[in-house]
């Protein structure tokens, strides 16, 4: 098998405009199957949304998409106003200390994806998944790196015999045995209150309307299209790509904001027109006229993209440039090193949200930003993720100054399925 790095810092005629060469790539049906290092994941997420190609990934993507209707993000906004609220609260006593933000924002986002992935399931379990999860999830993030650095590891018969291969099964079990019981929890609630149907615009989904995910896919269930397992195989990767990237995002913006005092206060003087001295909680409508903050968002994901690369497998021949990639070719697409590319974005390492207002983005590539990557595979979720970030960044900045304690200059990265800092991120929260 050949492999493919398409990063931005190279000087050679292969990777010269490398968002066009993204395009070509991302934008193909013919190139959405995926292999190492998605392979390392599937014990763990099997054949989820993240991980399946073919005719499930397909039919998967096409049953999953209604779950992210705005009809649904508007449900899912209610979880977010209530768990940003509980975020605020933490906050408060963390007030005038220095803060560990990363810990703060993940068992936030972990408990919206509870309550929005699971429907609102059982609340008894609530606190030891998001332990299980958090847990695992860290665990297993360093085993697939670990692996992906030892070719003789990629067997999978020698991997499940090493010590971390063991461990990692039992980590799995774990979550596997645990998130059924929530699904069959959750299947008792849904059966016995017959959950159905948001009845507005019935006639985009017929007598269904429009459902949560859980319930969206207990629904399909009854149908014959997916049995218990694959529910189990969805709930496991939205659990984990709901959280895990959003934390990142957020905890990573929170920290650069604090480091950007002129930004910080544009982007309150923004809020302060939008609610004036109102305490009122922000509605959907008040987050589209967040355009600034919308803008700081975006440069932060540019500069700190949650997935840092993505890869996908060339079963066929295909033309880049001058150059024939042969078939067999596992393509790495350095996401990371093309948003920080000098070309692209000038004086890439400052934050400049401007480069978002529509005049400026339009004069790009559209592939030249892809923090949700792009074509037929990008994120499915990415809205949700932006009004997830959008409540969490307004009620934070509306209530709190945020002072600087970790420099961005000094930032480490570790190597892992998403960025990471090798460090804590640390901030100084201050009452307004």
């Amino acid at each position: 098998m050949h492999k493919l790095l398409v990063n931005s810092d190279c000087e050679s005629e292969c990777v010269k405009n490398v968002d066009a060469k993204d395009e070509i790539i991302l934008s193909s049906t013919r190139f959405v199957d995926k292999q190492i290092p998605y392979t390392f994941l599937r014990p763990w997420l099997r054949e989820g949304l993240l991980v399946s190609n073919g005719n499930k990934w397909h039919q998967r993507r096409k049953m999953l998409t209604q779950a992210f209707h705005f009809n649904i993000l508007k449900k899912y906004f209610r979880t977010f106003t209530e768990q940003t609220e509980k975020l605020m609260a933490q906050v408060d006593i963390e007030t005038n200390k220095i803060c560990d933000v990363q810990p703060l924002i993940t068992n936030a986002t972990l408990n919206i994806m509870c309550e929005t992935a699971m429907g609102g399931a059982n609340k008894e379990h609530m606190q030891s998944i998001c332990d299980k999860y958090l847990k695992a999830i860290n665990e297993i993030g360093k085993f697939v790196v670990h692996r992906l650095c030892r070719v003789w590891l990629y067997v999978d018969i020698l991997f499940n015999h090493s010590k971390i291969g063991r461990i990692q099964k039992k980590a799995i079990s774990d979550l596997h045995d645990f998130t059924m019981n929530v699904i069959r929890d959750r299947k008792k609630h849904f059966n016995s209150k017959n959950i159905m149907i948001d009845t507005d615009n019935d006639d985009v989904y017929g007598r269904r309307g429009r459902l949560a995910m859980l319930d969206l896919l207990l629904e399909n269930e009854k149908d014959g299209v997916i049995d218990l397992e694959g529910i189990r195989e969805e709930v496991d990767t939205f659990m984990f790509e709901g959280h895990d990237t959003t934390a990142s995002a957020l905890s990573f913006m929170i920290m650069r904001i604090a480091n950007e005092t002129s930004i910080q206060n544009f982007i309150y003087e923004e809020l302060q027109n939008i609610f004036g001295e109102s305490d009122r909680v922000a509605t959907i409508e008040d987050l589209n006229n967040m355009k600034y903050l919308e803008c700081c968002i975006k440069e932060s994901l540019r500069l700190y993209p949650s997935v840092p690369f993505i890869s996908r497998y060339l079963a066929e021949e295909v033309q880049l440039g001058k150059y024939k990639i042969p078939a067999d070719t596992l393509c790495q697409i350095h996401l990371y090193d093309m948003h920080h590319d000098e070309h692209l974005y000038p004086d890439p390492e400052t934050f400049i949200p401007e480069r978002f207002l529509p005049e400026n983005a339009n004069k790009r590539h559209p592939y030249a930003y892809i923090p949700f990557s792009a074509g037929p595979r990008n994120c499915i979720g990415q809205k949700f993720a932006m009004l997830e970030m959008k409540t969490v960044m307004s009620s934070l900045l509306r209530r709190f100054h945020i002072e600087p304690v970790t420099k961005h200059e000094d930032v480490q990265f570790t190597c892992d399925l998403i960025l990471r800092s090798t460090h804590p991120l640390y901030v100084r929260f201050c009452k307004r």
